[in-house]
């Protein structure tokens, strides 16, 4: 399917956002993979009708489900509501629990939750044009040849990623 562009134009600030995150998570990366952090994040599988909705970031080549860190006092899925808004402008009132994945995602000991939110059909999106630069509806035949993050993965049911062992938690 297509990709749904930015729904702004990109500006100065943008662009230094997007520098940040490019040169900031490969050291994150290393960081994560000497000290294997614990980490616990929510993410949201956007379901359009078929299609399945796949963000990908300014700093990572795999595509991703909208969604981020859970932090300290939030409950997963306020987490999901609020990257879900942070990240593509999208407000959701009911958001199904899809349960959890644990794996060493990143370097990390990552647990993380899934929600589902099925639309019938997309609302304009709001990228935030930092982290967030391109969003793509894909169909479930598509999904097989395209790099997806060890989450979407575990999600999907399919093969984890390299850097994900389970066995290691």
């Amino acid at each position: 399917m297509s990709f749904l562009g930015p729904a702004r134009s990109s500006k100065l600030i943008d662009t230094a956002w997007r520098m940040a995150f490019r040169l900031g998570f490969p050291l994150a990366l290393l960081w994560w993979r000497l000290r294997r952090p614990r980490h616990e994040g929510a993410l949201v599988a956007v379901h359009v009708g078929a299609a399945l909705l796949l963000v990908r970031s300014s700093y990572r080549i795999a595509w991703n489900f909208p969604g981020g860190s859970v932090r300290h006092g939030e409950t997963p899925e306020a987490a999901a509501r609020r990257e879900l808004a942070e990240e593509i402008g999208l407000v959701a009132y009911s958001m199904l629990p899809r349960g959890v994945a644990s794996g060493i995602w990143d370097g990390r000991r990552d647990q993380v939750h899934f929600f589902e939110l099925r639309l019938d059909r997309l609302p304009e999106l709001q990228l935030d044009n930092r982290e967030i630069i391109a969003a793509r509806l894909v169909l479930p035949e598509e999904l097989r040849g395209m790099r997806l993050t060890g989450p979407v993965a575990a999600y999907l049911g399919g093969p984890p990623s390299p850097d994900c062992d389970p066995t290691r938690l």
